[in-house]
């Protein structure tokens, strides 16, 4: 039988990791705290973003089937947690949709009507059309690529990246006016309460997804050797470029007026002014806006399809079973399209874009933070257990390094979960009720409804066989 040809290699699988991770998007929420950004950025990568790494890769190594997250969990805690896992991955999506479609669509109107940067209905109504037709393509069987990763990496982010990021540099050694102090006082953000560290919550979520390539095992050329390589690779270009980004926001837009969905372009526009070559800017917004609709495109369908795959009979209902003749998801990827829907609705309802964009973004991220905290206690259980499984790639220093690493990894997620329910002293928020309402009930929600849809199943298959017995 002829073995399939593997289609991604080390540069491949590292442009996933960067496709899904960074992105010019993120780094608003950085610039928010100017210089110390730096500070900030370098901690979350010492107390998140490196054990993420170091144990994915771990993790990647020894059980490289296709299924990520949801296998690491499973071999360790059984299939009910292992579905737990899967279904916060689901989950994690669909509240993160909205916000980088309101990116897009704010990146649009930032071309053709800037005065729509910050309309509500304008950026509700874009969401709905962009998600649906991305939607709808993944139904008819689109078939995404690394490729596609890479395009959109490289068009949406890549590019105008180092575009920004040069020009801020020749901008700074210019000795051009800053709108951050540079010293090293500064590089230590001001605390005065734990509200003005909430935007670390978005700093660490800025860095999540780094084990997502894990779900491409199959197509993996040499899993073993490439994904340690790809993980570094992608890890050390993401936090260089995410630091650098972040300092070109906050060295020309005012703490105050940064806005979260159109900080970066912002930035641009000065630059490009500043420069005179403001007609690149229609160009330049068009490539951001297609690098993350080929970003969301790219996983639309996958946390769907990784649910489906993990689920038996008796998880779902059989109606977010079905599938299409494409095999595509149809169920799961429709009721995705509907919870997305309603939660777009915040962007009327909260009193600016920015508040809207930060609600989303601290619910994401809560989600993503119980699903390290299950990845990280599967890791040292698997270490004990099942430590004659072949990996190979390990976390230094044995037993005892991989628990340290760990335990900083559950902390560090830990307390930015609880902390990621406080609302920010850099924005308004509205109704503290409402804001601390809507991610308590969002939490709670999402993590019963695994249970409830298991019991309903469970409960209509027993019915349906007492009425084939009578």
């Amino acid at each position: 039988m002829k073995t399939p040809k593997k289609h991604l290699n080390i540069f491949l699988l590292s442009m996933i990791n960067i496709s899904a991770i960074c992105s010019i998007r993120n780094w608003p929420v950085a610039a928010e705290y100017g210089f110390s950004s730096l500070f900030l950025i370098v901690l979350a990568a010492l107390i998140f973003f490196i054990p993420v790494a170091l144990v994915s890769a771990e993790l990647a190594t020894g059980w490289p089937e296709e299924g990520g997250i949801f296998v690491w969990v499973k071999e360790a805690f059984g299939h009910k947690m292992g579905f737990l896992s899967i279904w916060y991955l689901w989950m994690t999506n669909i509240p993160w949709y909205p916000t980088l479609l309101s990116f897009i669509a704010t990146t649009i109107a930032f071309v053709i009507a800037p005065s729509w940067v910050n309309h509500p209905y304008y950026i509700f109504g874009t969401t709905l059309i962009l998600f649906w037709s991305a939607t709808a393509l993944n139904l008819c069987g689109m078939k995404i690529s690394g490729w596609l990763s890479t395009i959109a990496v490289l068009v949406g982010t890549i590019l105008p990246g180092i575009v920004m990021i040069a020009l801020a540099s020749h901008y700074w050694m210019s000795g051009a006016p800053l709108q951050i102090t540079v010293s090293w006082s500064a590089f230590f953000p001001k605390v005065h309460s734990v509200q003005d560290l909430v935007f670390l919550t978005g700093i660490l979520f800025s860095f999540a997804g780094i084990e997502m390539s894990s779900v491409h095992a199959n197509d993996v050329e040499n899993p073993q050797r490439s994904y340690p390589r790809a993980i570094f690779l992608s890890a050390s270009m993401i936090l260089l470029i995410s630091a650098l980004g972040a300092l070109s926001i906050a060295m020309v837009i005012p703490q105050e007026k940064i806005h979260f969905t159109s900080g970066a372009l912002d930035s641009l526009s000065y630059f490009f002014e500043a420069y005179h070559i403001s007609f690149l800017l229609p160009l330049f917004a068009a490539c951001i806006a297609i690098g993350s609709f080929g970003q969301m495109s790219t996983w639309i369908a996958g946390p769907s399809k990784g649910l489906l795959a993990a689920a038996k009979q008796e998880d779902l209902p059989a109606v977010l079973l079905k599938t299409n003749a494409k095999g595509m998801p149809v169920g799961l990827l429709v009721a995705q399209g509907l919870v997305v829907s309603f939660l777009a609705l915040v962007f009327v309802f909260m009193p600016s874009i920015n508040s809207s964009f930060w609600l989303l973004t601290a619910l994401t991220a809560q989600y993503y933070l119980l699903l390290y905290i299950l990845m990280f206690a599967a890791a040292i259980y698997l270490r004990y257990k099942k430590n004659d499984v072949p990996r190979s790639y390990r976390v230094p220093g044995g037993k005892t390094g991989l628990t340290l690493i760990s335990a900083l990894g559950m902390l560090s997620s830990t307390i930015f979960f609880l902390v990621g329910f406080i609302p920010p002293s850099q924005i308004e928020t509205g109704s503290v009720f409402f804001y601390e309402m809507f991610l308590v009930l969002g939490m709670i929600i999402g993590s019963l409804i695994p249970s409830l849809l298991m019991f309903f199943k469970k409960s209509s298959m027993k019915t349906a066989a007492n009425a084939n017995v009578l």
